[in-house]
This record gives C-alpha cells, sequence and structure tokens, in this order.
C-alpha cells in the first residue's frame, strides 16, 4: 500500500475514533447533575448554609419528588429545589380563585356579593370542591388568565374542561401569589389581601397540617393544602403557608408527587416545615410550636375518570 495512503486511512481512522467518543462522553454527563440540590441565599450571616443543611437533613430518605419555596422579607432569604417543575395543583389552586374573583372585582370597584363571600369562605376553610367549582366556572378561562397574567404567574397552565384541579403550578409561581398577598402591590387591593389572608387563618383543623408544622407561637399561621392521587406519580401533595409576627414575615410552599400514601407526602413536607421555622425563628425551650393534626385531611379533587 502507498504510504500516504497508510497515513489517510490513519488519520480517517483517528478523526472516527475521536468523533465515536465525544458523544458518549456528552451523553454521561447529564446522569452527574439528575438530583438537584437545594440552594439558599441571605442577607443573614451563616442562615443560608444553616437552611441548605437542614432542609436536605430534612429530606434525606424520602422517596417523594419534592419542589420548594422559602422568602423571608426580614432577612432576604430565599431557598429553592425544583422551583421550574409543575405539578398538578389539587386544592392549593383554590387561592388563585380566590385572587382572581378579588382581582375582577377591584377592577369594576365592586364589593363580594354575599354567594361570592359563602363561596369563597367554604372552598378556602373547608376546601369545599362545590364551591370552588361555582367560582371556576362564574370567572371562566379569560379573567383567570388575566389575573395570572398580571401576577406575573407565567408558567401556571389553568387545568382544562373544568378540572381546576389539574391546573399545572410550579413553587416560582406559588411563591409569586403568596408575595402579592403578603404586602402591598398593584395587582391586589389591601382589603383583598386581608381577606385572603383572613380566610388562609380560618382554615379548619384537619386542614392545617403541612407548612404550619413547627410555627412558633408568636407568629400568625396561614395555610392553604392540597392533594390528589393519580396513576402516574401516586399522590400529589403539596402545602402552601404564610407566617408573621415577632418581626418575621416568610413563606413557605412545598409541592410533592411520588408519595406512597398521603400522610407520607405530609410527613414528608412537616419534616421541610419544622427545619425551616427552627432555623428562621429561633425560639426558647418555653415558647409553644404549631402541632398539626395527627389525622390530616382534605378535599378530593375531580379528575378525568382515566386517572
Amino acid at each position: 500500500m502507498d504510504p500516504r495512503t497508510t497515513r489517510r486511512t490513519g488519520a480517517l481512522a483517528a478523526a472516527l475514533g475521536a468523533a465515536l467518543v465525544i458523544p458518549t462522553v456528552a451523553a454521561a454527563t447529564p446522569a452527574a447533575a439528575a438530583t438537584p440540590a437545594v440552594s439558599c441565599t441571605s442577607a443573614k450571616a451563616g442562615l443560608a448554609a444553616k437552611l441548605q443543611k437542614d432542609i436536605t437533613s430534612a429530606l434525606a430518605n424520602r422517596r417523594s419528588t419534592v419542589a420548594l419555596g422559602l422568602y423571608d422579607r426580614g432577612t432576604s432569604t430565599t431557598c429553592t429545589l425544583r422551583a421550574t417543575s409543575s405539578y398538578d395543583s389539587a386544592s392549593t389552586v383554590k387561592v388563585t380563585v380566590l385572587a382572581t374573583l378579588l382581582w375582577d372585582a377591584k377592577k369594576h370597584n365592586r364589593y363580594l356579593t354575599d354567594r361570592e363571600a359563602s363561596l369563597t369562605k367554604a372552598m378556602i376553610t373547608k376546601s369545599d370542591n362545590d364551591a370552588t367549582t361555582a367560582l371556576w366556572k362564574q370567572l371562566g378561562m379569560t379573567k383567570i388568565k388575566g389575573f395570572l397574567a398580571a401576577a406575573g404567574m407565567t408558567k401556571t397552565v389553568p387545568g382544562a374542561n373544568g378540572y381546576w384541579g389539574l391546573t399545572q403550578e410550579n413553587v416560582t409561581d406559588e411563591q409569586k401569589l403568596l408575595k402579592l398577598v403578603t404586602a402591598k402591590n398593584s395587582v391586589l387591593s389591601d382589603n383583598s389581601r386581608d381577606y385572603i389572608l383572613k380566610l388562609m387563618g380560618q382554615v379548619i383543623s384537619s386542614q392545617r397540617w403541612g407548612t404550619p408544622a413547627g410555627a412558633p407561637s408568636t407568629v400568625a399561621v396561614h395555610v392553604k393544602n392540597g392533594w390528589l392521587q393519580r396513576a402516574t406519580h401516586g399522590w400529589r401533595v403539596h402545602s402552601l403557608g404564610t407566617f408573621n409576627g415577632a418581626g418575621h414575615d416568610y413563606m413557605i410552599s412545598v409541592l410533592t408527587q411520588d408519595n406512597s400514601t398521603m400522610d407520607y407526602g405530609v410527613t414528608t413536607i412537616q419534616n421541610v416545615a419544622k427545619a425551616i421555622h427552627k432555623d428562621l425563628v429561633p425560639t426558647t425551650s418555653a415558647t409553644a410550636v404549631y402541632t398539626p393534626t395527627s389525622k390530616p385531611s382534605e378535599a378530593f379533587v375531580a379528575v378525568p375518570p382515566q386517572g
């Protein structure tokens, strides 16, 4: 064989070999980052590292898939995990429904009717599904999407065909909603915000589980939870909470799925909540902390027959 042919053949083989190796390396890279880590930042020295360590520890050995968001105004503290992952909302969307109703009423410069007041109270404090369906139909997609746009909740997708419990939501958008509910803004009036917090503070005891777990008695608790079982990803169990008082003002959103049972998801959320409250609001041994019901309940959300 001509030496030049040999050299060309060798060079071609080397090039092909290199081309074959590169995709193998590239494909292997994402696997190393398959499990996201809790990320925290804070203006208070040492707090971010402590929260990151304690939340990570609270989630250790839990088989749930968990997304979470924390924001504390006083210390400019944030923690996130899977904040952009979408979950079926279950009953947590009821806070969005209430906010939409109040936003629309403000636009038309009117108060809620007696019927609306009755429906909203049942929807939030008892997680009444019929009340939610009535308000969902009354509002319609145009108004619901209008509020989501005004609130900057760009990744929230309302459930189709009246299945509001299948609304797709993520932690980022739920935290945006809780920020609107807890501080002055141009989207919700002060009266609207007070009304939402009032109802979230009156949720019946059997539904006050989740993010309030371990909250000290020095802060006021406002909560809305949700759960839903489907054929894929098992139980979705979620909890939204805002907490304020004694110089503290913070909010927590925890969305979970792949839970074997509802109680398993509740425990996962409460483990995280206890760690957050302990780190954010140091207490003395004499301070009472909130202990949720040992028999958590929620309202069954309607889903399509195929699950």
